[in-house]
């Protein structure tokens, strides 16, 4: 009869210990999240134009730390992940969980081609991550050129 208890009482252990092993790895894997994805236009992501196979990865960890949580590297097929082209803050917003990887854009009507990505949400995630606004362009002119700093022309 203890035998049959010590053994119960082991088993027990060794479930418990594997649950917290399996919790602590999937703890570790939603730090890190990311997804290739194929830019069909030519997308402007906060001051990089990017267009064909990339890959974005999100990191809680860097975030935790001020830095900068969101990189865009380009996706060589057949090698895999190659050159960053774009790194920076995400602004979390609260969405439905999504069933595949999404990213939302605006026609970029400053420069009449192509889009500005504003936001992207990995599949299964509740977590939309925006995409900090790109520097617009400065048009000077009419009272502009009245203002106490204006542009120095360059020959």
């Amino acid at each position: 009869m203890r035998t049959w208890m010590l053994k119960g009482l082991l088993l027990t252990v060794a479930s418990l210990t594997m649950s917290v092993i399996t919790s602590g790895d999937a703890v570790s894997a939603a730090r890190r999240q990311s997804a290739v994805v194929w830019l069909k236009e030519p997308t402007l992501i906060v001051s990089t134009i990017i267009q064909g196979p990339v890959m974005f990865i999100h990191d809680d960890d860097r975030m935790a730390r001020g830095e900068p949580c969101t990189t865009v590297h380009l996706w060589e097929p057949g090698k895999g992940r190659g050159e960053e082209v774009a790194s920076f803050h995400c602004i979390p917003t609260a969405r439905k969980a999504a069933a595949k990887f999404t990213f939302r854009t605006e026609p970029n009507v400053e420069l009449g081609f192509g889009c500005i990505l504003t936001e992207y949400q990995f599949a299964g995630d509740s977590e939309g991550h925006g995409v900090p606004s790109p520097p617009r362009l400065v048009k000077w002119g009419g009272a502009e050129m009245n203002s106490p700093n204006p542009p120095t022309l360059l020959p």
